[in-house]
């Protein structure tokens, strides 16, 4: 599913980001990615959506060189991966169907199916209730379950989110981490970044640790290392 290998990010200023690391994640897969402030975790985020490229080293994703994507099949590629942000990022002047709706609008999918697939998102996230709201009329956890269903609703074989309960109190964030738990188990590899230890801890998931650009640590089972 991501491959990486050898994989380095170097800024202006000969600020190293990442200092070639190699990855592996599989299908299926539901991985936490966590360090510090600085460790690289937003720029892998960044890289894996193919917004910026590597300095050297190559990135695959379903079999796929991000280094020898042409620009117009970028598009393509982003269409099959969901992400999730942490400031939710939803269209304000939109209510929450339209919202989600947007998303299969932009893939061209046919009116007589963005009603269903819509219907059928917002069930899972568990507010079928709440498609004619606007964002501001939602709560914070409200908010982020409309982002999932809209980062869903393609049907994505993975999945990307970045600190999705960093703005959400912690029992927002556990159901946040359930559904996202769920959506796992129904195939699509997750990818979650995050500073959140207990949550981590709890979920008892494959864990990678990054500092100053490396990776130091790959644990199978919930293992945070406090740096």
């Amino acid at each position: 599913m991501i491959a990486l290998d050898q994989v380095t990010k170097t800024y202006p200023g000969d600020v190293k980001a990442l200092k070639g690391i190699s990855l592996q994640i599989k299908k299926g897969e539901f991985v936490f990615v966590v360090g510090q402030s600085g460790s690289g975790k937003t720029t892998l985020f960044k890289l894996l959506l193919k917004e910026m490229e590597p300095t050297s080293g190559t990135i695959y994703i379903n079999n796929k060189n991000l280094g020898r994507l042409r620009r117009r099949r970028v598009p393509k590629l982003r269409r099959g991966i969901g992400v999730v942000f942490q400031d939710f990022r939803l269209l304000k002047d939109r209510n929450v169907y339209e919202n989600i709706a947007f998303a299969q609008q932009v893939v061209g999918a046919p009116n007589r199916l963005i009603k269903k697939n819509v219907m059928a998102m917002l069930k899972l996230v568990g507010l079928p209730d709440k498609a004619k709201s606007y964002p501001n009329e939602l709560s914070g956890g409200e908010q982020q379950r409309v982002a999932l269903a809209r980062a869903l609703v393609n049907n994505p074989p993975l999945l990307l989110a970045d600190e999705p309960t960093g703005n959400l109190d912690p029992k927002n964030s556990w159901e946040i981490m359930k559904l996202l738990e769920a959506i796992n188990m129904r195939g699509t590899t997750v990818v979650v970044v995050t500073h959140n230890k207990e949550i981590v801890e709890k979920m008892q998931k494959r864990v990678i640790t990054m500092s100053e650009g490396v990776i130091i640590s790959d644990e199978r089972k919930g293992g945070y290392i406090y740096e």
